[in-house]
């Protein structure tokens, strides 16, 4: 049975998260929606109680659902079939969700760009919505929960940890104030210097 998220939380005006833990993965999984001109990206779907996948709706049409690796299928096809909004992954998943459509490193997609992020899980990417100060999406690369708090993926979770090091300090180019993840609590504030020191310590 897949995990299911009672309440949503808003982040700013245009973001907003949901979580819950799956015994199954023994993990916290969350789910970000960016509401943007042309509909609400849904990014990593975890299912919805009825009350919170209103409070979903209301944020706007949802157009548009992306995966960031091929460990985030989670309740992605639901959503495609409740709200007939294309699913977007990159070319590791593609075989495994039906009807999925193919993202490529630099691809935008309804104002966000699509950041490969080689060396993480399959088909990692990160997501960069340029708005508000800035805010980074990003799959498993980076993780904030405890007892580990904010760090990169253990090394025996990468395909290679060094090359997404390597990868993820492509992420400093970008302006962003906000870091939301799929597994853990987002940082609000002066994300951008929390990531610099991160690598800084990796070196």
């Amino acid at each position: 049975m897949l995990p299911v998220a009672s309440e949503l939380q808003h982040i700013s005006p245009r973001l907003s998260i949901w979580h819950t833990y799956d015994r199954t993965a023994k993990a916290e999984l969350f789910s970000t929606a960016v509401i943007t001109e042309k509909g609400t990206v849904v990014i990593d779907p975890i299912a919805l109680t009825e009350s919170a996948d209103q409070e979903l709706n209301d944020l706007g049409r949802i157009a548009v659902i992306i995966l960031t690796n091929v460990n985030h299928v989670r309740a992605a096809i639901s959503f495609r079939d409740r709200y007939a909004a294309p699913i977007f992954a990159t070319a590791e998943l593609i075989s495994d969700v039906p009807e999925a459509q193919a993202l490529t490193d630099g691809m935008i997609i309804h104002e966000l760009r699509m950041i490969a992020i080689d060396g993480a899980a399959p088909g990692e990417l990160a997501l960069h919505d340029p708005r508000d100060g800035g805010t980074v999406i990003i799959g498993d690369a980076l993780i904030n929960f405890d007892p580990y708090g904010f760090t990169f993926l253990p090394r025996k979770y990468c395909l290679n940890q060094k090359v997404m090091i390597r990868c993820l300090r492509h992420l400093l180019d970008l302006e962003f104030r906000r870091l939301l993840f799929a597994h853990g609590t987002p940082i609000t504030t002066r994300a951008h210097a929390s990531l610099q020191s991160l690598l800084d310590e990796a070196q």
